[in-house]
């Protein structure tokens, strides 16, 4: 091939390159300014990202921009020279004599052994004018910055992901067809070399389907770029966890790896591609969705098993936080605590519902905070901006009568309270008479299954973010699993109405999670609204953690649970006790169908039976306990059979009975009503 054609070769490959060039305004007005001595130039810039993220690709661009300008470009590659102080200053002949050259190093790590020789002696000698660019994938060392000779001639330029915008333009402009561009980017994010992986599948093979995932090949080819090689298969396996799981904390490693958690978290938090915050670690989602089709693509058991342990955690996390009870202790709910574990539950979940409605994004972006009365104004003008006057007279109604059941959200980089939530617990026709809404959940309850002694009905009455008015955003984020956190607690709730503006949208997911729309849609001023209806004592699975599990959660129907009014239970304790050791016989019994007999999982004689013995755990009760056990569990013919087997007198015998029979409605009642915190006592 002549020179001619390699020339021509060539520059029709610096354009292609030139072509493909997305983004990095930054990075480049840092090295032009360098290059010209203008705004805040620098001698040395410190490139540095995760693999794939396109650092190669910025240098080339640099030593462009510098060849056009007429710059001599001095290229070394950081694999080749090592750390040999003498092969890197014989490369680098040309930067000490000619002040106008530009020299580029990449994958520095490979040669950052000789960071102190640099930085002290090397590029010391070079003449002013000379601007140095380093490549690496972890940042600069603290010397680089601690140094006060450095100070003005050393800047680091982070290189993250491409921003949407710049990846869909990636993407177009190399023919990716916009059916699949969405599933592309869910994949690679602003990854450039998984954006130029997915751009080649779609020039090289056949168009992306819409719901395109990443195959095999392309993940072979991706993974070792992207997490580079790793320490042993423990360490492979951290890294595993920290893509599967919404954030990664030391004790989340624990609950899955044992001991080595400490040091697997450090290392894991040194990463490249690991992003630390205040909540955790978490890796860039193209390092994310690689490990995780990898993982379940390679070994589908381990990466379940993953997936149990995991989330095993965060429930007893969740449990933990929302409430914890014990026979001894009590400890009080942490709603601060409880909601970003609620949050990454709900990330585990593959459920498209969930992906439909929540963004699991931007969660440092706003912070739930209680309601002050300094921002009583601020509640009232956002409800006003949203909905309008009316509806804001009865923001102002109830904030007077249960300000506790508001919080507020404040975006963390302005600290503006931008949003606020409301969930009211009612009981006794509280605010009927005062807020439609209400009264439309009041009405509903007692058309349909009416509140029983002790219970609350609750109303997630205000849900009021103009900017993403009740449409996905970080915001609804938070309210979710706030409402999710209120459910949560220990008080037994009968009914929850999530009150929303827009039902076609919300209708089909809600409808989803056991939430069903209410006919009656009450008006506040110009706007009417949905109350999306949840009978928590109707329901199999409990108002617990298990409807966080990744299954589908049960609907109302032949299958729920029954509600009993007091009279209606009382009279099917007495019934199943006259049949207590006939299994069949209780199949009939409405408690078999009670949320007291699916919450213990225990069969209707054996709950029995330790409620039974629970009565001797009260003062006097012994007399009550040998009344009720000679009477149901011991056989006796009759009462007079069973009096006579104590020694009692008839009258003293059926005093017994009666105030243990008393006791032992009330013992089951209160496990009906106030659920797993108040444990039926155990058979000895």
């Amino acid at each position: 091939m002549s020179g001619n054609e390699k020339s021509l070769l060539g520059r029709r490959v610096q354009a292609m390159r030139e072509r493909a060039f997305v983004g990095r305004e930054a990075q480049l007005s840092a090295f032009t300014e360098a290059l010209t001595g203008t705004g805040r130039a620098a001698s040395v810039l410190f490139a540095h990202g995760p693999g794939g993220i396109g650092k190669s690709t910025l240098l080339r661009r640099f030593g462009h921009v510098a060849r056009s300008a007429g710059h001599p470009v001095v290229e070394i590659d950081g694999r080749i020279v090592g750390a040999d102080p003498g092969q890197f200053a014989n490369r680098a002949q040309v930067a000490l004599t000619d002040e106008r050259a530009v020299l580029l190093v990449d994958d520095f790590d490979a040669c950052a052994g000789l960071a102190d020789w640099l930085r002290e002696d090397f590029l010391t000698r070079l003449p002013v004018g000379v601007v140095t660019v380093l490549a690496g994938r972890r940042p600069p060392g603290s010397r680089w910055l601690v140094d006060p000779g450095w100070a003005g001639l050393f800047r680091a330029l982070p290189v993250r992901d491409l921003a949407p915008a710049e990846a869909e333009t990636f993407l177009r402009d190399r023919g990716v067809p916009s059916t699949a561009i969405d599933a592309l980017l869910s994949f690679t994010g602003g990854n450039p070399l998984a954006l130029a992986l997915a751009a080649a599948l779609a020039q090289h093979e056949s168009a992306p389907p819409a719901d395109w995932t990443p195959g095999h090949g392309v993940l072979e080819a991706l993974l070792p770029q992207l997490i580079g090689e790793l320490p042993s298969a423990l360490h492979r396996r951290a890294l595993e966890v920290c893509a599967h799981a919404r954030v990664t904390t030391e004790g989340l490693l624990r609950a899955v790896l044992g001991e080595a958690a400490a040091e697997l978290f450090g290392w894991l938090r040194g990463l490249p591609f690991v992003a630390v915050t205040e909540r955790g670690l978490y890796p860039s989602p193209v390092v994310r969705a690689a490990l995780e089709a990898d993982l379940r693509w390679r070994d589908p058991d381990a990466h379940q098993a993953m997936h149990g342990q995991v989330r095993e955690h965060l429930r007893a996390a969740v449990q933990t936080a929302t409430h914890h009870t014990t026979h001894t202790t009590t400890r009080p709910a942490n709603r601060a605590e409880a909601l970003p574990l609620i949050d990454a539950l709900l990330y585990l979940r593959r459920d498209p519902s969930v992906r439909a409605t929540h963004t699991f994004r931007d969660a440092g972006s706003v912070r739930e905070l209680p309601y002050t009365p300094a921002e009583h104004a601020t509640v009232l003008a956002l409800t006003e901006s949203a909905e309008g006057p009316a509806a804001a007279e009865l923001a102002r109604y109830w904030l007077a009568r249960q300000p506790e059941a508001f919080r507020l959200y404040q975006c963390t980089h302005t600290s503006r309270v931008i949003a606020f939530s409301a969930w009211l617990r009612l009981a006794g026709q509280e605010g009927a008479d005062t807020d439609p809404v209400v009264a439309a959940a009041w009405a509903h309850a007692r058309a349909t299954a009416p509140l029983r002694e002790g219970e609350t009905l609750a109303v997630a009455r205000f849900a009021v973010h103009p900017e993403a008015y009740q449409r996905p955003s970080p915001v609804l984020d938070l309210m979710r699993c706030g409402a999710i956190a209120e459910t949560l607690r220990p008080h037994r709730l009968a009914w929850t109405y999530t009150v929303l503006r827009d039902p076609e949208f919300w209708t089909p997911h809600l409808t989803h999670w056991g939430n069903h729309p209410v006919p009656d849609r009450p008006a506040v001023g110009e706007h009417s609204y949905t109350l999306f209806a949840r009978d928590w004592r109707s329901h199999r699975t409990p108002p617990r953690l298990t409807s966080l599990r990744a299954t589908t959660p049960q609907r109302p129907g032949p299958a729920g649970l029954v509600v009993l009014t007091r009279p209606e239970f009382d009279s099917a304790v007495r019934d199943a006790l006259r049949c207590l050791r006939d299994a069949e016989a209780h199949t009939a019994n409405p408690l078999t169908h009670s949320r007291l007999v699916a919450e213990t999982r225990l069969p209707l004689n054996d709950l029995l039976l330790r409620a039974i013995q629970s009565l001797r755990e009260d003062r006097g009760g012994e007399k009550y306990h040998r009344a009720v056990t000679a009477t149901y569990t011991r056989g006796a013919p009759t009462q007079e059979a069973a009096a006579a087997r104590l020694g009692l007198p008839f009258s003293t015998y059926r005093r017994h009975l009666q105030t243990g029979l008393g006791r032992l409605c009330d013992v089951l009642w209160d496990r009906e009503i106030h659920g797993e915190e108040h444990p039926v006592g155990k058979v000895s």
